[in-house]
Order: structure tokens, then sequence, then C-alpha cells
């Protein structure tokens, strides 16, 4: 089932002890308090569900009104269609033609620290962060005893406990590699507006990774919990995509330790969904062999405009076909950018079925951003099932599908790279195996297998933008392959021409927001800005 709800018990004040006292308006929309929330075992689940659903919609109703974050647009801030665009727009795998103020420069690799689609996700990690901190807080075996919770409800407590701590843990994370140099706070500090100190790079990749290494004995077996809750395996990926980018973060490769969680993951009897596109339908729920993590949507009960909504609306427009796509229109935003389009060669008439491009009366070059029709357009996620009925909300633009944040065909990807670093636990005909594992299902037989000569890590970074395009990894793996900045790989329009120029290599960091940095005299700005 999907973990789709939105449950409306508010949270007090004392909730919102987000970072420092930033000019965010946040504020509960009614009298329960926190006090009454937790005294009562059966509320527990559906607060565990607003840490979920805070990765995909805005506030309590949706697709938009009482937002949790107020000061912002509410559809373009939710956290998915956030992070997406701060890992997609500045790369060659997607361009947008709105003129937002603030997306221009995110198309270009120009922004400032007052660009507010950065601070949009910045907001909204650290909201997401104080939410876990307060159900962590509040459901500590202290409390829960105190309470007169039965010991078996508290054994299920700390269950929930560790998946919120797994959240924290990923929005850590997405701190981590988006931010640097953050402040923390934890359940430990304490409730109400204080200046959080500013961490380190170094600091908070060790806290992630004790994190996820203390509740992993706590955490459900993997295949083994509600679909769209975190197990063990969602924890082993979240290591392993840790240690993978170990080098970027603090200087030192862990590429063993990452195989290490990358076999664990494995080994756990995950598969290939055996057609691709299914993985990115309004009923990808059911892709549950390869599905490690998502976040889920719901065309009724989790209605939003960011998340897939918005990768399915924005992604449509010219003379596509809206009915392919199952939504009454399309929003004409988003497309791909040449440089992605030449990944994807004929060979010997056989075509690459992850080439999901719309080239009728589209340009393959991008002369004009602000123009749909400039850029191949991406038909890659839709809103119809793998019967062809539309999702639950047929006649508007809200849309079903799933985000599929870790699949199984990452990890292959992830395995053959490690090896290909040097890591142990691993083996270079393994790597290949699964890589041509996931060529054959591209492919449909063995006519796009590589030979043990042709697996690079050249290679490994444009099949990861085969198979994981318009996923949210492409500026991860361009800074860990060292392409995102600078003039080693170019594309249309990074740097702000259309040729493509050198970006400063500051970039590779976002800036924090200016106006956390005023509120908080505790924090520096990150080199550059």
């Amino acid at each position: 089932m999907k973990l789709n709800r939105i449950y409306k018990i508010s949270m007090v004040l004392a909730l919102f002890s987000v970072v420092a006292c930033t000019d965010l308006d946040l504020e509960p929309y009614n009298e329960v308090t926190s006090i009454q929330v937790y005294e009562d075992f059966s509320n527990y689940k559906s607060v565990l569900a607003k840490l979920y659903a805070g990765l995909a919609v805005s506030g309590q109703q949706g697709p938009s009104g009482k937002p949790d974050i107020s000061g912002l647009d509410e559809g373009a801030s939710t956290y998915i269609r956030a992070y997406w665009k701060l890992q997609e727009l500045p790369t060659d795998e997607a361009i947008i033609a709105w003129n937002d103020q603030g997306l221009p420069q995110l198309n270009t690799s120009e922004w400032t620290s007052e660009n507010n689609f950065i601070a949009a996700m910045y907001y909204r990690i650290f909201y997401q962060i104080s939410l876990a901190n307060e159900f962590i807080r509040e459901t500590s075996d202290e409390k829960m005893a105190a309470r007169g919770i039965s010991e078996a409800d508290q054994e299920t407590g700390r269950i929930y406990r560790a998946e919120a701590r797994f959240l924290r843990a990923l929005s850590y994370f997405h701190a981590l590699d988006m931010y640097g140099n953050v402040p923390f706070v934890t359940e430990a500090d304490a409730v109400g507006a204080f200046f959080p100190e500013q961490t380190n790079r170094g600091d908070l990749f060790a806290y992630i990774e004790s994190e996820l290494m203390e509740i992993l004995p706590t955490l459900v077996d993997a295949r083994q919990n509600e679909y769209a809750r975190a197990d063990k395996a969602a924890a082993w990926m979240l290591l392993s995509k840790l240690y993978l980018n170990a080098e970027v973060y603090i200087g030192e490769g862990h590429f063993d330790e990452a195989l290490t969680y990358l076999n664990e993951i494995i080994d756990s009897g995950y598969s290939l969904e055996q057609d691709y596109n299914h993985l990115f339908l309004a009923d990808n729920h059911l892709c549950r062999d390869e599905l490690i993590f998502s976040v889920a949507f719901d065309g009724v009960n989790t209605t939003t405009y960011g998340g897939t909504t918005f990768l399915v609306n924005a992604g449509v427009g010219g003379t596509m076909d809206r009915e392919e796509f199952g939504i009454p229109g399309g929003w004409q935003g988003l497309r791909t950018r040449p440089e992605i389009v030449a990944l994807y060669p004929v060979t010997d008439g056989s075509t690459d079925a992850r080439a999901l491009f719309h080239t009728d009366e589209q340009s393959l070059d991008i002369e004009d951003i602000a123009i749909f029709q400039n850029g191949y357009a991406v038909k890659k996620f839709k809103n119809i099932t793998r019967d062809g009925q539309r999702g639950s909300s047929p006649g508007t633009d809200i849309v079903d599908t799933d985000f599929p944040m870790f699949r199984l065909g990452d990890v292959y990807l992830m395995y053959a790279e490690a090896v290909l670093r040097g890591g142990s636990g691993g083996s270079q005909a393994q790597a290949l195996a699964y890589i041509n594992m996931l060529r054959e299902r591209a492919y449909g037989d063995a006519s796009g297998n590589i030979t043990s000569g042709e697996l690079t890590l050249d290679f490994i970074l444009d099949e990861r933008a085969r198979e994981l395009k318009w996923e949210a990894h492409r500026r991860t793996d361009l800074i860990r392959f060292d392409r995102f900045t600078g003039d080693d790989y170019t594309w249309q329009w990074k740097g702000g021409v259309f040729e493509g120029a050198s970006v400063e290599g500051y970039r590779r960091l976002y800036p924090l927001p200016v106006a956390d940095l005023t509120a908080n005299p505790k924090l520096n700005q990150n080199d550059g800005y």
C-alpha cells in the first residue's frame, strides 16, 4: 500500500525549532498540542506519516493551502520539486523555459545567494529535520514508558523512531551534498529560538554515517516494510551514496565500504523490473522488486503541484499527445539538452529503449531557452498505468506516479563505479555483468552489451545519464567525476552562453540563504558567494 494520507495532526510551535530565527512563517493550524498527540500511541504512525509526506506535499491542504512554510511559492518549494531542480537544471540533463525569478540562473549556473529556489530547498531540508527531531525526542524510551505505553507498542515505536532518524539522515545528506557547511540541530538541542552552531562537511559526514549505523539493527529487514517506508536496504543505499561520494565530501575514498553495503542490497532479493518504462508510470508502486525507496504520490490523497506532478506536466507541450501522459494539458517547461541526446546512438539498427524523446517540431539545439520547442522533450514520467489507464484523478493535473529515489538499477551502476575506482569487495567481471543486465533490458537483447575493455569510468558516467536521467542524480554525478564546473566538459548554456563555458569551482556548493545568514550570526557563507 502507498503511505499517502495527509494526517492533520497539528504540531505546536515548539516543533518548529528550525534553523535559527529565520524569517519563515511557521505555525500550527489548530489547538492540538504535542503532549496530547503523544499521549495516545495510536497517533504515532500518523505523525510518522507526516514526516514521509513532507517529502511530497507542501502543507496541510493539497494541492495548496495551509503551507508548512510560508513566504515561498507553495508548489515550487515542495521537497522533491526543489531537490530535482537543483540536481538537474544546472546540468546537461534538463533546462526549463520559465522565467520565474531565479530559474534562468539555475539553467546557466549563474545563481547568487539570493536565489529563491536555492533557499526553498534549504528551508525544506531544515523543516524536515525539525519535524524529525521533535518526533525522535517525543518517542524516546523514557517518554514512552512515562506515558504508560505498552512494551509491545514501545517496540513498534522504536521502529518508527529509527525510520524518523533515517529521514533526518536523508535530509542531512542532501544538506551535506548541496550546501556543505550548514547549521546543525538534533533532538538533544533545547526547544525554542536559538542560534544553532554551524557544522562542517567532515563532521556532518561522520554524523550521518553514525546515525545510519546505529539505526540499522532496529529498521525492518529489507523488502519487509510497507511500501514507501524505509527499511534496512534504504539505509544501506544511503550509506553507499555517502561512501561513493566521500572523496568529494571529506577528501577520502571509501569505495570498499560502498561495496559492502551495495552487496547487502544485492543479496536481499531485489531484481530488475522487466520493462524499464514501468518504473515511471502511475502504478510504479508495483515495481517493488526494483524500487528500494520511493516518495509516494497519489492523485487523491497526496495532491501537490510538486514532485511527479511537476515532472509530468512541466515536461509536456508542443505537439506532444497529452493522452499519452494521462494529463489534460501541459505546462511547457522542461526539456533536455543535446549533449544527453547524443548519448543514445543507434547501433546496427538497435535502439536503446531509454532514449525517450519527443522530437516532432522540436529542435535539437536550444537557441532560445524560453521556447519549449527548443530542445527535445523527455517522455519518461507519465500519469498512466501499465494497462493504459489514467491516474486516480483524471481531468486534473495531479498525478499518481511515485518518485523512485533509490532503485536497483542505480545499485548496479554504483557497484561498477566503486570497483573501477579501486574498491575491494567486488569484481570487474561482476560489474560488467550488472551493466550488461541494464543494457539488455534497454535493448531487449544482447545487442547493446559492452566488453570488459569498454567498461571505464567515462562509460559509467554516460551510462548513469542513460539509465537515470531526470531522477535527480546528475549534479552529484558530474561533481564526483569533476565535470560539473570548469571547462573540461561543457554543454549548451553552461556558464550563460549558448556554446557552453567554464563555471567557477565554488559552484559545486550552493550558497546559504541570505536571510539565514542575517538571522544567525554564527553562520558563515560558503566560499565564492
